[in-house]
């Protein structure tokens, strides 16, 4: 397969011309990484944008004490690092290939004279931006309304919803899943273990598979509606007492 037809492949070129394509497929260039390779260090600069053509990363960050928080895990047809081209400012996390992994990549100047040249790839790059802002607001809202089980119930339904028939393939390890949603590895696995118990969820040969995604729905949707239901509840109980 030609460059610019793996490059039609990847959501935020998917509306370019293919003589678009064809003028942007030269300025890119191949990296290739091994696992648990770094590809950036958190705050040094970077002058790169960042397709994932194989495998896949993630993107970290490392408190003073050792704990380590993963923002996103990167995979096929994902990019990274637009961020730091846009701003000029460095990259605030680390990048670490989870797997042996192929990037493409983008210097800044080109990916600039990209974005001027070709309209269709701003409008592409916004919407990227746009959609990642949104998974960035409900994962905050996650973390700070939802208990353990409904933030792994979250990520499930998050994982699943990036594959074309809702299996996933590579389901990261409890470690991994642990440090994107602020709890325990030995939380985290009994969490698995109960919903897989309860008939939520497979872990098959070829991927976890989501078998009650209604149950998961709720076991995520239904506290955070509790929860954030109570403080109203409070209120109208309160009203209603002084109106009596």
């Amino acid at each position: 397969m030609s460059l610019a037809k793996t490059l039609r492949t990847v959501p935020l070129f998917s509306q370019l011309r293919d003589s678009d394509l064809e003028l942007l497929a030269p300025l890119f260039s191949e990296r290739r990484y091994v696992r648990n390779n770094v590809i950036r260090f958190a705050h040094d600069p970077c002058d790169f944008f960042a397709i994932v053509l194989e495998g896949q990363v993630k993107v970290m960050l490392v408190a003073e004490d050792g704990r380590e928080v993963v923002l996103a895990l990167v995979q096929k047809q994902d990019f990274f690092g637009e961020m730091t081209l846009l701003d000029d400012e460095p990259y605030a996390a680390s990048v670490i290939a989870t797997e042996d992994t192929k990037l493409l990549v983008l210097r800044r100047d080109e990916l600039r004279k990209a974005i001027r040249d070709l309209p269709d790839m701003s409008f592409g790059l916004l919407r990227a931006l746009c959609g990642r802002l949104l998974e960035a607001d409900h994962k905050i809202g996650g973390l700070m309304l939802l208990d353990a089980s409904g933030r792994v119930a979250n990520l499930l339904l998050d994982l699943s919803s990036k594959s074309a028939d809702g299996v996933i393939r590579d389901l990261p390890t409890h470690q991994v899943m642990a440090q994107m949603v602020g709890s325990s590895r030995e939380t985290v696995s009994r969490t698995i273990s109960a919903m897989s118990t309860k008939g939520i969820i497979a872990v098959e040969s070829d991927g976890t598979r989501l078998l009650n995604r209604e149950a998961l729905e709720a076991e995520a949707g239904n506290m955070l509606r509790r929860r954030l239901k109570k403080p109203y509840d409070k209120d109208r109980a309160s009203g209603a007492r002084d109106a009596v």
